[in-house]
């Protein structure tokens, strides 16, 4: 089982960068699939989740507006696309799977107990 974050950087305030979450060795379409962060000193927090099918998302106050979950189920990728950066989003960012019984986003996902979890991508925003 192999969950892959990728595409961090440095990027100035104000500027978008396209994270992928990589997935194999499990039936990704059994999954909903959220994207965290942590950001030194700070705990761990929920940035946006996608249900199965991508056809629904939930997001942290904090981006939306900003930010947008979208999947891929044949190529086994979720994508987080960040627009309008701002310095208080650097972070490590961070891709893990959740197991759900149906096609949605649990209402208080972030405090699910994820099945599998990815190494981060580190993102940082100048100001």
């Amino acid at each position: 089982v192999q969950l892959q974050a990728s595409g961090g950087g440095l990027v100035q305030a104000g500027g978008s960068l396209r994270l992928s979450c990589a997935a194999s060795g499990f039936r990704f379409d059994y999954y909903a699939i959220g994207w965290f962060r942590q950001a030194p000193g700070k705990k761990r927090e929920g940035v946006g989740c996608i249900n199965v099918s991508g056809s629904k998302t939930s997001y942290v106050d904090s981006v939306k507006g900003r930010f947008t979950v979208s999947r891929d189920n044949a190529r086994n990728t979720v994508y987080l696309q960040m627009n309008n950066l701002k310095p208080e989003d650097t972070a490590v960012y961070s891709c893990a799977a959740l197991l759900v019984a149906g096609d949605y986003v649990p209402i208080t996902w972030e405090t699910y107990g994820m099945d599998y979890w990815g190494k981060g991508t580190q993102v940082t925003v100048s100001s």
